[in-house]
């Protein structure tokens, strides 16, 4: 599967300026709820992600809303567990009460696209406070550089800068909040 080109074929992959959710600015974005909008997409991309981790044994699959929640759901389908998913609550995330965690059990914590893994390490903290162990990462694309070191299905350098660095406000490009 060419991840980059189905990202290209669904109008996902976009050039600009763009403020990215860890607050960088980068000429290029992935939207990767676009993609993800077609379940045929979402199911191939999951399965393709399951494949690297078959011989984990998990309890479940955890992702950070929103990015990360149809992600784990087809991850976690491929590899026959449960999926989980954690929402921000103040500066940080917390798991919805309806989903019960067990002391020890051990999961997958996968997202879309990582850049400096922030929200995925808020979503993993969250489900560590709760018990349970983070066994691996993975995610669709890592941008390079994270300090997670994934598993993914594609690793891109994409440059992202600072704001107070970034050529493209001293060019005078219009930022695009996506």
């Amino acid at each position: 599967m060419d991840v980059l080109d189905l990202y290209k074929q669904t109008g996902a992959y976009l050039e600009g300026h763009f403020l990215l959710a860890s607050g960088r600015h980068s000429p290029k974005f992935l939207q990767s709820t676009t993609v993800m909008q077609y379940p045929e997409h979402a199911e191939a991309l999951g399965a393709a992600l399951a494949e690297k981790f078959r011989d984990l044994e998990l309890d479940f699959v955890l992702g950070p809303a929103m990015g990360g929640v149809i992600l784990a759901h087809t991850v976690a389908k491929a590899l026959g567990c449960r999926a989980l998913f954690a929402e921000k609550a103040g500066k940080g995330m917390i798991l919805r009460d309806a989903f019960k965690v067990t002391p020890g059990e051990r999961f997958l914590a996968v997202e879309d696209v990582i850049t400096t893994g922030g929200s995925l390490r808020k979503a993993i903290r969250a489900a560590e406070a709760e018990g349970a162990r983070c066994v691996d990462i993975g995610c669709i694309i890592d941008r390079l550089g994270s300090p997670l070191a994934p598993r993914s299905l594609v690793q891109l350098e994409f440059p992202s800068y600072a704001p107070d660095a970034c050529p493209l406000c001293r060019a005078g490009v219009p930022l695009e909040e996506v």
